[in-house]
């Protein structure tokens, strides 16, 4: 299973969310600042009662404000991940590095624009054949976190995964 970066958001202190919507932020990554501190839950399209798919994630002020953190989990740590998203200056762009716990990482770049952050991923280790996906990430008006994601096989892209996350601050990211 592969998540990619935008699907990606542990529990902090009521405090410690207050601390990282007023606290410095590189001003390059200020279009994340009303997601900080935001806890995110949900289920994969393809999701069942029988069999379900359900991702927690949270985003987070990190490195003095110079990096954002995303932490995931799906299925209570049966899969999970961490990204660390900074502003590349040599690059003029936002890049990001997402380690997993299936022991594959991905570095890509992402952009913003019409309220959709788009990114660009290329996988480093077994992924189970998968070496790049694209994915699409959208803050909808209702509050909602949408990420459809597609994914490059054998030469060929094909349809990933389509999530819709809701804000659920007392959904935690487990690791086991």
């Amino acid at each position: 299973m592969h998540i990619s970066l935008c699907a990606c958001l542990a529990v902090l202190l009521c405090s410690s969310a207050l601390a990282a919507e007023t606290a410095t932020l590189a001003k390059e990554l200020e279009l994340f600042r009303p997601h900080l501190g935001k806890t995110w839950r949900g289920e994969f399209k393809n999701s069942t009662p029988d069999r379900p798919v359900v991702d927690i994630s949270r985003w987070e002020r990190a490195l003095n404000g110079q990096a954002i953190r995303v932490l995931h989990s799906v299925n209570d740590g049966a899969y999970g991940g961490e990204s660390i998203i900074r502003w590349d200056k040599e690059k003029a762009s936002l890049v990001f590095h997402y380690f997993t716990t299936a022991g594959f990482m991905t570095t890509g770049t992402m952009t913003f624009s019409d309220g959709k952050l788009t990114s660009h991923e290329k996988v480093s280790g077994s992924a189970n054949g998968v070496t790049e996906v694209r994915a699409t990430s959208e803050f909808r008006a209702d509050g909602t976190l949408y990420v459809k994601a597609e994914y490059l096989k054998n030469g060929e892209w094909s349809p990933g995964r389509e999530t819709t996350y809701r804000e659920q601050p007392k959904a935690e990211v487990k690791f086991k």
